[in-house]
């Protein structure tokens, strides 16, 4: 065994084994915890599970199809992305529509406000305006309701 193979080996059991635990590829965005969940619900809906669709917004999260496909069109357990409603019936459950919102900040998660971090106040600035517009001032109701959500 020469010292290449005894470090690629471990470093790819060490890959399968998280991929194990996590159930995923391990993905994480910096600064995405369930604090800052907690507070993009809020914003967005107080958090209201039960929400449904309205004008082409679902879910405690309030999020749209464009916004589902940017994320990477993320269904529920044995769901197809293809089916009619398929993003409606992920964005109306919480933990499905938690996943929405991961992808999308993955893919589109920066620093909005220009403070050298990417943090929660990032992520409402993506959530609320858009990741293509997240640098626009975010309206008061906005801000009011994700202060509130911190104390």
């Amino acid at each position: 065994m020469n010292i290449k193979s005894s470090v690629v080996f471990p470093a790819c059991l060490f890959g399968v084994y998280v991929l194990w635990i996590t159930g995923s590829a391990g993905t994480f965005v910096s600064n995405l915890n369930e604090a800052c969940y907690r507070c993009l619900c809020h914003v967005s809906t107080l958090c209201n599970w039960t929400a449904g669709c309205t004008e082409g917004y679902c879910g405690p999260f309030h999020i749209s199809r464009i916004y589902w496909v940017e994320a990477g069109e993320v269904v529920l357990p044995n769901d197809e992305p293809t089916r009619p409603n398929a993003w409606k019936d992920c964005a109306r459950s919480f933990n499905c529509s938690k996943k929405i919102i991961e992808g999308y900040m993955e893919k589109l998660g920066k620093d909005c406000n220009g403070d050298g971090v990417t943090d929660c106040f990032d992520y409402l600035m993506i959530n609320e305006n858009g990741g293509f517009a997240c640098t626009t001032p975010l309206q008061q109701m906005w801000i009011d309701r994700f202060k509130q959500c911190q104390l």
